[in-house]
């Protein structure tokens, strides 16, 4: 049982050898690699080592139980250690997204509602920025259009983790892409009537540049000068920067750093991530419906989630969770929500190996 996870373990011995070459540690990108996939094994492979030590007991006791009778019990022990090593053992060899122990960009856009959904906008970045902050992660803005208010039309953040953390954030974070839904009274409202607005979240993995393949001739670089809130400018020079990806017709945009090159950098980090997730939704479209409910959850178009303010209530529409604790969600309490879902993929993930 489980052998067909021996490769992992030879993978797992090769990652130990390479964590103690202080070459490695001079490339920050592949030690980060190498450090996420050798955190991403341990518990399986620590999983195997228990398993096999528990059914090496176990037939043991059982040749012994055949002379002596009161090794019985002890058989019986071992059986229910291993029925739950076998337990965790299989979720954790289940199939999983290879993009689970990346960083993650999130995008936030406003959405029907005009400002008050660009004041959600900020409100959802708040929240995750306070859950990132609990989970030890970094969060830095790659490109922002605020509105005079205070609110988003748009923002771009990379979230990053540490290299050996138990949770990477793309793998964490995924579930949120899709539509969220706010109602409430809006700041701009006199009369006090609840209104319902929206704001889009896009979740992808934040992949270093030598695992998407670019060719600059797909490339478009077009140079504007930066904008800030109301339309006002808020840079001299031409350093904001467009690039859109011929092929795909993908377009991103740069223009929170002064300087044009640092746009550049940043806007061909949003497009990677961009491409990975246009090559996940074209995986999924040609998958079976099982694989499709995993991966749908990175579609912007799906209403996934209301607050509700009124109430002090969110619900996710998906898996029909519902909580009346709106207040604390919104300063990062969302820790038992991304539980709830990663539970629920991992049972689909479980049933589409069973099927």
């Amino acid at each position: 049982m489980f052998e067909n996870a021996q490769p992992l373990i030879e993978e797992f011995r090769d990652l130990e050898l390479q964590l103690a070459d202080p070459a490695l540690h001079g490339d920050m990108a592949r030690s980060r690699r190498v450090g996420r996939r050798y955190a991403a094994l341990r518990p399986i492979v620590e999983g195997i080592d228990e398993f096999r030590r528990l059914s090496g007991d176990r037939e043991a006791a059982a040749e012994l139980a055949t002379v002596d009778p009161s090794f019985a019990d002890e058989v019986t022990e071992l059986d229910a250690a291993l029925a739950v090593a076998t337990g965790k053992l299989t979720k954790l060899l289940a199939p999983r997204d290879p993009n689970d122990d990346a960083d993650a960009l999130v995008e936030i856009k406003s959405g029907e509602g005009g400002d008050e959904s660009a004041l959600f906008a900020a409100d959802l970045l708040k929240m995750y920025t306070k859950y990132a902050e609990q989970a030890g992660w970094k969060v830095e803005i790659l490109d922002a259009q605020e509105t005079d208010l205070g609110g988003y039309k748009s923002i771009t953040v990379a979230v990053k983790g540490g290299a050996q953390q138990e949770h990477a954030p793309y793998g964490r974070l995924k579930f949120e892409g899709g539509v969220h839904r706010v109602q409430r009274v809006p700041v701009t409202e006199s009369q006090g009537r609840i209104h319902t607005s929206a704001a889009g979240v896009l979740v992808m993995p934040d992949v270093e540049a030598d695992e998407v393949e670019i060719n600059d001739d797909d490339l478009r670089i077009d140079v504007y000068r930066a904008s800030g809130p109301g339309g006002q400018g808020v840079n001299t020079t031409d350093s904001a920067v467009r690039i859109t990806h011929l092929p795909s017709g993908t377009v991103v945009s740069c223009q929170n750093e002064r300087s044009q090159l640092q746009n550049r950098e940043s806007a061909l980090r949003m497009l990677r991530a961009r491409l990975i997730q246009l090559a996940e939704a074209e995986a999924a479209a040609a998958a079976s419906d099982a694989r499709k409910s995993q991966i749908r959850t990175v579609d912007r178009s799906e209403r996934i989630r209301t607050y509700n303010f009124p109430e002090n209530r969110i619900t996710d529409h998906r898996i029909g969770y519902k909580a009346h604790n709106l207040d604390q969600v919104l300063e990062g309490s969302i820790a038992p929500l991304l539980d709830a879902l990663a539970e629920q993929d991992l049972a689909e993930r479980l049933a589409g190996v069973g099927g």
